[in-house]
């Protein structure tokens, strides 16, 4: 389904009722990467997942993108869905998207769970992060996608589930070079560390043992700077947690979520 929100037509999915539950996925791939999750979520939450600017079905505006952009997007589809506030999960870029959403309108999220993310780049993680965006625009996504799936899953994960790993090829090989440019650079200049004390909802930081884009010290960075959050591991797992243990991710936010103070009915 297709809805107009913050001046751009964003696609979105939502399955289950209840309390609602946005999923934000990571840099390059789209709403395709909560398949896993949706199944065992959706009998708790209305769960809603959608592809962010400059992905899967979404418009793909000229940039520069920022992370304000991507928050405001976020806030004109629960505007245009009638939700005030939501329990928001996201992964590695969704993440950081989660992070800048609670750090702007923190009365709208009723729990958060940041999975595999950081709350800033060091300059070398910029430069990478310049390298991809230029290879992107220059040579298109083919060169990116192996190197990417190397970083997203452990050598033992990719020999046991190819299925998997080929779902997610396929949705990085679909991604819209320009709109992973722009996000790239967006990613890059992001710098809400100091800003994360403004974040009043019940967190979860979480993070692949093994993840070598976001790795724990970066987790623990965030967990360290959000008031009252804890920090969890899944181990064995590297950058897709989501893909890598679905039901020990979904057990997660299931959790965050129940530390939430319930809604006030409304008069």
């Amino acid at each position: 389904m297709k809805l107009v929100a913050n001046g751009i037509a964003m696609y979105y999915q939502q399955a289950g009722d209840g309390e609602p539950l946005i999923l934000i996925h990571a840099l390059g791939v789209d709403h395709r990467l909560w398949d896993d999750i949706i199944p065992l979520l959706s009998p708790a939450f209305r769960v809603i997942t959608y592809d962010v600017r400059g992905h899967g079905a979404t418009d793909v505006p000229a940039g520069p993108y920022t992370m304000v952009d991507f928050a405001e997007d976020l806030a004109g589809l629960l505007d245009a869905l009638g939700i005030e506030r939501a329990h928001l999960t996201g992964l590695s870029m969704g993440g950081m998207i989660a992070q800048q959403f609670a750090i702007s309108w923190p009365w709208r999220v009723r729990s958060l769970v940041l999975a595999d993310t950081a709350s800033e780049y060091s300059q070398e993680g910029r430069r990478q992060l310049a390298e991809r965006a230029r290879i992107a625009e220059e040579r298109g996504m083919g060169p990116l996608i192996e190197p990417t799936l190397e970083r997203w899953f452990t050598p033992a994960f990719r020999s046991a589930h190819p299925e998997a790993v080929d779902r997610i090829r396929a949705i990085l090989a679909s991604a819209n070079p320009t709109g992973y440019a722009a996000s790239c650079r967006a990613i890059a200049q992001a710098d809400m560390t100091e800003h994360l004390v403004n974040v009043t909802a019940p967190t979860l930081v979480l993070v692949g043992s093994e993840d070598r884009s976001t790795p724990p010290e970066m987790a623990l960075q965030i967990h360290e700077h959000i008031p009252g959050s804890r920090y969890e591991v899944i181990a064995g797992a590297a950058h897709l947690t989501c893909v890598a243990a679905p039901a020990e991710f979904a057990q997660a936010v299931i959790a965050t979520a129940h530390r939430a103070a319930p809604d006030e009915p409304q008069q």
